[in-house]
């Protein structure tokens, strides 16, 4: 399998640049700057094709493909993330516990992971400053041009860093919290949807839901520590 897997893997992964990315909360009006080192992000969302791969099957269908894998949840995406890694011989990055309840991070290790919400937020900007990185009819997937659906991976021009679909086609579940004193284990997605009006698919625009929540415009994207 791992054979298998690799091909699949070859040439996923970008390579993203160290910098720095200003975030903030429209509900709180907080702000806070983070500073990233390099890192790899994958160009697409991991797709159906890629998830039966590792795991034997999809959650939504049973015909594996180049859409986007959804309905699955953050627990779903970090339990996906240590299979990749141990099939190819990675070390995983996550330490799950309590039936995925207890989630811990390996900072060391060289498995695949979820990019936290700063990481997500800098490679969509590309180095832009705008709310999106480009006309967005040429960019996303949304409600006015999905015809209702999901679509193929990379059949939109990608930003500046080569990412496709960054913005509109699925939601991409990230790292971290939204705010643990108000939402406790909530997690963050970023991106907008094929479903989504125009507004929602910006780079800044955040949302969240229970670490096991599911839907059908919602996945993921894999993203790797650089060994400094």
């Amino acid at each position: 399998m791992g054979g298998i897997l690799q091909s699949q893997m070859d040439g996923l992964m970008a390579a993203i640049p160290g910098g720095a990315i200003e975030l903030r909360d429209d509900r709180t009006e907080a702000q806070w700057k983070v500073n990233l080192k390099p890192f790899l992000l994958a160009r697409y969302p991991v797709t159906k094709e890629l998830y039966a791969a590792v795991t034997g099957g999809t959650p939504s269908t049973s015909n594996a493909d180049r859409k986007p894998v959804v309905s699955v949840s953050w627990q779903d995406a970090v339990l996906f993330c240590n299979r990749l890694s141990g099939h190819l011989g990675l070390n995983e990055y996550y330490t799950i516990s309590d039936n995925g309840a207890s989630v811990l991070c390996n900072v060391e290790s060289d498995g695949y992971r979820l990019p936290s919400e700063a990481e997500w937020q800098y490679a969509c900007k590309a180095g832009t400053t705008g709310y999106r990185y480009g006309e967005l009819d040429q960019i996303a997937w949304y409600d006015e041009n999905s015809a209702g659906t999901a679509h193929e991976v990379g059949h939109k021009q990608p930003n500046a860093w080569g990412l496709h679909d960054m913005l509109g086609n699925v939601w991409e579940w990230c790292w971290d919290l939204y705010d643990p004193k108000v939402y406790g284990s909530y997690r963050v997605f970023r991106g907008g949807s094929w479903a989504e009006e125009a507004r929602g698919c910006g780079a800044t625009c955040r949302r969240r839901s229970h670490p096991t929540f599911r839907i059908d415009d919602l996945g993921f994207r894999l993203a790797r520590t650089v060994a400094q």
